[in-house]
C-alpha cells in the first residue's frame, strides 16, 4: 500500500513537463537486516537517535542540501512509526523537496522494495539509490555529471557507486565502521568497477582474479583500501533488471555481483571516489559508534548538532567538542569531558563524570555516576554510583543505584537493571524475550510476525553478585529471568547465537580488548610467514600485463603507506583514548605487514606525536614547547616501547631534525627544548645525545645546524657525565 503524502505530486504525462526531470531519490527506510537487535524489534533503525537525531533526519537533510528534488521513502518493517515521524516533522514543507512513502508489508529484501517501486512506475530518470542510516556532506554534481556523460557513450552504464579510501585494520581485517575489508578491482583510465568481493577468505593470504579482467584491459587497481559509501547512481534501467531477475535480493552480494559475472548483457557499473567530504553508512554498533564519533568531531558539517535540521538549535558548542543544550541541570562538581553531548531537560548529580558520550534529552544522572564512550538516549534515569563504559541504553531505562555495565552492554527500552548489579560486556537485555528462530541478516526485521518465544531457563552459575566476579558470561541458556537482573530489575538477556561469539566484540560500540587483539595477531604473522615467497600483492595498486619488478618502486611507497597507517592509528587512539597496549598491537601488525623494523615504528610514532603538538592552538614557541611536553608525557610509554637501544634513539632525533628542517620547521627555534623535554622524561638517553654529537664532527655545516643550536645542553651533558666518571 502506498501512501501519497502531503507535498507530493503525481508525475505529469505531458511531454513539456517531463522535458525537465526532476532529481529524485529512493531511501530504503528498512535495512532488512537483524544486525540491531533486540533494539529493532520495538523501533526501526532509521528512526534510532543518531547524537540525538533520528538517522533518517540525517539522510534527508543530506539529499535536500544535495538538490534532490523527489525522494521515495520505502517503509516495511515498523511502517506506521516511520510515517508518523514523517507525518509529524517538517520534511512534507520543505518548498522544492518533495516526499512520499511507499508502504510495503511483506517486502523481504531491498530486491523486494525496488520491485514494487518499478511496478509504482513512479521514477523517471536516473536516481539516487541509498538507505535511511547514511550520512553524508558531499556534492552529488560531479558524480551525475560523469554518470549522464558515461550513458550518452554507454547505454549500458547503468549504475555508478560512490567509495571513500578507508585502510582496514591490518589485525582485525575490518574498517574502521566495522565492516568487512573489502577488495575491488577497477579500471584506473575508465574507473569501471570489475571485481567487488567483501567476504574473502583471509586464511588462504590471497584472492584470484578471473583473467578475462585483464583480456581487453591495459592495466587494473586492485585496492583494499575503499569503503563503500552506499550511494549509488542508478539509472531506470536499474529497477527493471530487478524485475528481471527475482533471484536479486541483496543490492551488493546479488545485484552488483550478479552484473558483474554477466558477460551476456553487458551491463557496467563505475565508481566515483570523494575525498574531502564524508559518507558512511551506519551497518553495525562499531558504526553506529565511529559515526556519532565523526559527527561529534565536525567531519559532517553542516550535520552537527549545533545545526538543528529546522529552525534555532538550543545545543551549543563548546570548548574542546563539547555541546550542551541551554536548558539542563548540572551540579557544579560534575565534570562534563570533551566531545560530550548533552540533551535538553538532562539533570547531572554532584561528582558525576562524563566523557566521549551522547546524552539524550530528560535524562536523570544521580550523584557518582562515571559514563565513558556510551549512548544514553531520552528519558533514562541512572541513579547514584553506576559505571557504565561503552554502552547503549536506550529510551527509559532505569539504572539503580550502584549498577556497572561493562563494555558492549546494550539495555533496550524501559528495561530496569538492579541495585548494584553488574551486567557483563555484551550482553543485551531486553523486555521482550528472544525468538527461538532468528532471521538472517538477508531476511525481514519484522516484529509484528516474530513467531516462537523461548522458554525462560534459570540461571545456573552466571554471577556471582556479592563480589561482582562474573564466572561465566556466555550463557548457553536463552535468556536470564527478570530476578536475576538484580534487585527490581526487569528484562531478558539474550543469548549469542551459535557462532556469533566473534561478531559481538568485532561490531560492538566498545574499543576490541586487547586480549581479543593479541589472539589474531598470531595469524597476521602466520599469513605474514605465507607470503614472504614474494607472490603476494601489494594492499591496493595497479597490475599491469607485462609489468616487473623494477618498474614498480615498491619500497618508497611501503614507507609513505607505512607512516601514513601508524599516523592514522596514533589519531584514532588520540581521539577514542585508546589504551598504549591496544596501539602497540596496532602498529606491531603494520610492522609485520610491511616488514618494518622497530625503528620504522619508532620514527613514524615520533612523527604523529609532533604533529600532534603541532596542531595544538599556539601563538608563542613557549607555548609549542608546553603542548609538545603534554605530548611527550601522555604518549612516551608507546614510543618508548619501540626504542629498545641506543641507535633507535638516534633515529628518532634525525627524524627530528628533518623535521625541523622539512615538514614542521616551526620546531626549528625550540629543537634544543623539545630535546631536552625528551632527555628529562627518559625518551632519549643520554648516551644517545652524546654519540648524536659525536657523530656529527666531520659533517657538513649544513649538517650541524641543531647540534650548534643545541651545544649547551649537550656540554651540560658531558660534565655531568665526566663527574660522574670522577
Amino acid at each position: 500500500m502506498g501512501a501519497q503524502k502531503k507535498g507530493a505530486s503525481r508525475a505529469s504525462e505531458d511531454p513539456v513537463e517531463l522535458a525537465h526531470v526532476p532529481l529524485q531519490a529512493i531511501l530504503l527506510a528498512d535495512s532488512f537486516t537483524t544486525k540491531f537487535r533486540p533494539i529493532t524489534l520495538e523501533r526501526p533503525k532509521v528512526l534510532l537517535p543518531l547524537v540525538n537525531a533520528p538517522m533518517i533526519s540525517y539522510t534527508l537533510a543530506w539529499l535536500e542540501s544535495a538538490g534532490v528534488e523527489e525522494v521515495f521513502v520505502f517503509c516495511c518493517a515498523h511502517s506506521k512509526q516511520i510515517i508518523s515521524y514523517l507525518d509529524n516533522s517538517d520534511w512534507f514543507s520543505q518548498p522544492n523537496f518533495t516526499v512520499t512513502t511507499i508502504e510495503s508489508h511483506d517486502s523481504v529484501s531491498a530486491g523486494d522494495a525496488l520491485r514494487l517501486i518499478y511496478e509504482r512506475n513512479v521514477i523517471h530518470g536516473d536516481f539516487v539509490l541509498i538507505s535511511g542510516d547514511t550520512v553524508s556532506n558531499m556534492s552529488l554534481t560531479q558524480v551525475l555529471q560523469e554518470h549522464k556523460e558515461r550513458r550518452k557513450k554507454d547505454s549500458n552504464a547503468v549504475m555508478t557507486i560512490v567509495i571513500k579510501r578507508s585502510k582496514p585494520s591490518q589485525i582485525t581485517h575490518q574498517s574502521r565502521l566495522g565492516t568487512d575489508e573489502l577488495f575491488m578491482a577497477i579500471d584506473p583510465n575508465t574507473k569501471q568497477l570489475l571485481y567487488y568481493e567483501d567476504k574473502a577468505d583471509h586464511a588462504k593470504g590471497s584472492i584470484y582474479l578471473d583473467k578475462l579482467l585483464l583480456a581487453d584491459k591495459s592495466s587494473i587497481s586492485l585496492h583494499n583500501d575503499r569503503q563503500d559509501c552506499f550511494i549509488d547512481i542508478c539509472s531506470p534501467e536499474v529497477l527493471s533488471l530487478f524485475t528481471d531477475n527475482f533471484d536479486y535480493q541483496h543490492l551488493r552480494r546479488h545485484f552488483l555481483k550478479g552484473l558483474l559475472v554477466d558477460d551476456i548483457m553487458g551491463y557496467k557499473i563505475f565508481t566515483h571516489e570523494i575525498h574531502s567530504t564524508y559518507a558512511a553508512r551506519i551497518d553495525n554498533f562499531r558504526s553506529y559508534d565511529t559515526i556519532s564519533k565523526d559527527i561529534i568531531q565536525r567531519w559532517t558539517y553542516p550535520l552537527v548538532p549545533d545545526v538543528k535540521f529546522f529552525g534555532d538549535s538550543s545545543t551549543k558548542l563548546e570548548r574542546q567538542g563539547m555541546y550542551r543544550a541551554s536548558g539542563i541541570g548540572q551540579s557544579r562538581s560534575a565534570q562534563i569531558g570533551p566531545f560530550t553531548v548533552i540533551g535538553n531537560g538532562t539533570e547531572i548529580g554532584d561528582n558525576s563524570k562524563i566523557s566521549n558520550s551522547v546524552i539524550g534529552e530528560g535524562c536523570s544522572i544521580g550523584s557518582n555516576v562515571s559514563i565513558e564512550g556510551s549512548y544514553i538516549w531520552d528519558n533514562v534515569t541512572i541513579e547514584d554510583g553506576c559505571k557504565l563504559r561503552h554502552a547503549i541504553v536506550c529510551d527509559g531505562v532505569i539504572i539503580k543505584s550502584g549498577a556497572v555495565l561493562e563494555p558492549g552492554v546494550v539495555l533496550c527500552f524501559k528495561v530496569m537493571i538492579g541495585h548494584q548489579f553488574i551486567v557483563p560486556s555484551y550482553s543485551k537485555v531486553s523486555l521482550l524475550q528472544q525468538p527461538i528462530k532468528q532471521d538472517s541478516d538477508e531476511e525481514l526485521e519484522y516484529a509484528d510476525n516474530s513467531t516462537g518465544i523461548a522458554e525462560i531457563s534459570p540461571l545456573t552459575h552466571a554471577l556471582n553478585i556479592s563480589n561482582g566476579e562474573t564466572a561465566n558470561r556466555q550463557q548457553e541458556t536463552q535468556c536470564w529471568p527478570t530476578s536475576e537482573l538484580g534487585t527490581g530489575g526487569a528484562g531478558y538477556v539474550w543469548s549469542v547465537c551459535e557462532g556469533g561469539h566473534d561478531e559481538e566484540w568485532r561490531h560492538s560500540v566498545a574499543p576490541i580488548p586487547a586480549e581479543k587483539l593479541a589472539e589474531v595477531i598470531q595469524a597476521a604473522e602466520d599469513d605474514l610467514e605465507f607470503a614472504q615467497d614474494g607472490s603476494s600483492l601489494p594492499p591496493s595498486g595497479e597490475l599491469k600485463l607485462d609489468s616487473n619488478d623494477s618498474d614498480y618502486d615498491a619500497d618508497s611507497r611501503d614507507d609513505s603507506y607505512f607512516e601514513n597507517e601508524v599516523e592514522a592509528t596514533f589519531v584514532r587512539a588520540v581521539d577514542e583514548n585508546i589504551k598504549v597496549e591496544n596501539v602497540i598491537l596496532e602498529v606491531n601488525s603494520l610492522r609485520l605487514s610491511y616488514n618494518k623494523q622497530t625503528a620504522d615504528c619508532a620514527g613514524a610514532i615520533f612523527y604523529s606525536m609532533m604533529k600532534l603538538a603541532l596542531e595544538t592552538s599556539h601563538s608563542l614557541a613557549v607555548d609549542l614547547v608546553q603542548a609538545t611536553t603534554k605530548v611527550i608525557t601522555k604518549w612516551k610509554g608507546l614510543l618508548k616501547y619501540y626504542l629498545s637501544d641506543i641507535d633507535e634513539e638516534i633515529e628518532v632525533i634525525m627524524k627530528f631534525e628533518d623535521m625541523c628542517l622539512e615538514s614542521a620547521k616551526e620546531f626549528s627555534p625550540v629543537f634544543e627544548k623539545i630535546l631536552y623535554q625528551l632527555y628529562d622524561q627518559e625518551v632519549i638517553q643520554e648516551e644517545a645525545i652524546l654519540r648524536w654529537d659525536d657523530e656529527k664532527t666531520y659533517a657538513d655545516e649544513s649538517d650541524k645546524i641543531f647540534v650548534k643550536q643545541a651545544e649547551t645542553f649537550i656540554h651540560w651533558l658531558r660534565e655531568a657525565s665526566e663527574e660522574e666518571d670522577e
